[in-house]
């Protein structure tokens, strides 16, 4: 991924919480097909190595499942992003541009077929999607043959990160007041994603 200076993102602690607040990501690998991604839900390990390990679980029927051992992956994850109109720039001549973040990992996949470790990564996603809702449901209410079938029905990745590149593309080469109007005009937008970015921005470009 191409990251200039000023859009750089260095910080582990900060791009694990991007991962974690945008954890629906792709993975991406190679094989006799040539480049093959899925887009699935990660769980992140912080505690793993300096830079965590993400776990996942793909259909047994998909044929990315049928990765091997030892095998080079990445994951992508984006966050939010949006339209910028040179219109809400002092400073002209200006053209438009995307601002967004981005976050490539790079690792090397274990395959997990273990029915124990399975249900581990499975009990991992469940709660963390879960926390918080009046009634969380658990994996505990399914019958031991129908969660049996299930599992037999997955295959399980891990791997530990060796590589992190977080790309966060906030209006930092602009001026301060740039990026203030900026955030403002994201703010005021009748749309979800540019209010999203606009607090994006407002925690990781604030302008000064």
């Amino acid at each position: 991924m191409y990251v200039p200076a000023a859009f750089a993102c260095a910080d582990v602690a900060t791009i694990h919480d991007a991962i974690e607040a945008y954890s629906f990501g792709a993975l991406v690998t190679t094989g006799s097909d040539g480049i093959v991604a899925s887009h699935l839900p990660f769980v992140l390990d912080r505690t793993r190595g300096p830079n965590g390990a993400l776990l996942v679980h793909l259909a047994r029927a998909n044929p990315q499942a049928q990765t091997p051992d030892g095998a080079s992956a990445m994951a992508i994850f984006s966050g939010p992003h949006g339209y910028v109109s040179p219109t809400w720039y002092s400073a002209h001549p200006s053209v438009p541009t995307w601002n967004y973040a981005a976050i490539h990992a790079y690792g090397r996949l274990r395959r997990i077929e273990d029915a124990a470790d399975l249900e581990a990564i499975l009990r991992r996603l469940t709660d963390r999607y879960e926390n918080g809702r009046p009634a969380p449901w658990s994996i505990d209410g399914l019958s031991a043959d129908y969660r049996n079938s299930m599992l037999r029905a997955i295959v399980g990745f891990e791997f530990a990160v060796e590589r992190l590149d977080g790309k966060f593309k906030l209006s930092q080469n602009r001026s301060s007041g740039d990026r203030r109007q900026v955030i403002a005009a994201l703010a005021a937008s009748g749309s979800a994603d540019d209010r999203a970015l606009a607090d994006f921005m407002t925690r990781h470009a604030a302008p000064t």
